[in-house]
């Protein structure tokens, strides 16, 4: 087997994960892949062993291997570290970049929306970084990396469980990054603004779905807006690969989050003026759809204006596996279809 260092992408079997296990590939690692869809993985794996096209040949297939693993789940999580340092070697990088995204107006928001988005997105990259914590320390090397987000420093309307969660992962990190310091180990922050993964088709809407999806989906395409994610994905990784606290991409990005360091409370007005201009909450219990469904409920003029707006990030979801599942099955369906009062699972 291959001696080059081993590199776990938790939540790599689509989207930014996936772009991000590519670009590991290309630094010589050895990548395992998690997520929770033994399905999406499998799938996932055949497009990182089949390269891009053009590459002269297939990568090896013993430097790309696959776990189920649901990163809110801290003894799984734990479990599927002992494994692979007990079988395939130590682990010299991990990121966490599961994530789950619903957007719609906090009045249609539930419990449950606020308890997925923090035990995806703030416990998961908890869970990670201590299981793999004691044995980096013990070497004095390896990287950690958690993917937040700029939603997790300036807080955008209409995305409260998103922005909540990645919040705490941005504070998680950061402050680990600081408590490394000498150890030989080194924690990245990664603060992305809107990229082309074609993720809009699996975030959840909520409230006025369709309305929702209208706005959302051309912001995370349009190329003066979102940037292309496969060179967003190799920039993150070389950052966590060196060992820098925080990356980001995106102008607008680096904007917001100055912004929101020198006037903190004329930027939350600003996103106040934004919300105004975002669908107000149905009356009523509202329900919680997947981005593809809350597409196809758009007709006429409105449709076609939103599917040419997203056209980029269509694309971006054919290439990156956003297509492999659609919430048809499991609990997230389940409930997102029949929801129990006060209460939508993802």
């Amino acid at each position: 087997m291959s001696a080059s260092p081993i590199a776990l992408v938790v939540g790599a079997s689509r989207g930014l994960g996936l772009l991000m296990a590519r670009a590991l590939l290309d630094r010589d690692r050895r990548v395992i892949i998690a997520a929770r869809d033994a399905d999406e993985l499998a799938q996932a794996a055949e497009l990182l062993r089949a390269g891009r096209p053009g590459d002269s040949a297939p990568r090896d297939a013993a430097d790309i291997q696959t776990r189920v693993c649901d990163v809110r789940d801290r003894e799984a999580v734990h479990a599927l570290v002992e494994e692979i340092e007990r079988d395939l070697g130590p682990i010299e990088t991990a990121i966490t970049v599961a994530g789950i995204i619903q957007a719609g107006p906090a009045e249609s928001m539930q419990y449950s929306h606020f308890e997925d988005a923090i035990n995806t997105m703030t416990w998961g990259p908890i869970h990670v970084a201590m299981a793999v914590l004691p044995g980096m320390r013990a070497r004095r090397a390896g990287h950690i990396g958690t993917v937040a987000s700029l939603g997790g420093m300036v807080a955008a309307p209409h995305l409260l469980p998103y922005s909540t969660a990645k919040f705490g992962a941005v504070g998680f990190s950061d402050g680990l990054a600081a408590e490394l310091s000498g150890t030989g180990v080194t924690a990245t922050t990664i603060a992305p603004g809107l990229m082309r993964t074609g993720g809009h088709e699996h975030a959840l809407f909520t409230g006025k779905p369709e309305q929702e999806y209208a706005w959302f989906a051309p912001s995370a395409s349009l190329p003066l807006v979102s940037i292309d994610a496969d060179r967003a994905a190799a920039r993150y990784v070389d950052a966590v690969l060196d060992g820098r606290p925080m990356v980001t991409s995106t102008p607008l990005a680096w904007i917001g989050i100055r912004a929101r360091g020198l006037a903190p409370g004329l930027t939350t007005r600003v996103m106040g003026l934004a919300n105004r201009a975002l669908p107000d909450a149905p009356e009523g219990e509202a329900p919680t759809i997947p981005g593809r469904q809350a597409a196809q409920r758009l007709s006429g003029v409105a449709k076609k204006v939103v599917d040419g707006l997203s056209v980029l990030g269509t694309r971006a979801a054919r290439r990156n596996n956003e297509r492999a599942q659609d919430l048809t099955e499991g609990p997230a369906a389940d409930s997102a279809q029949n929801p129990a009062p006060g209460r939508d699972r993802q």
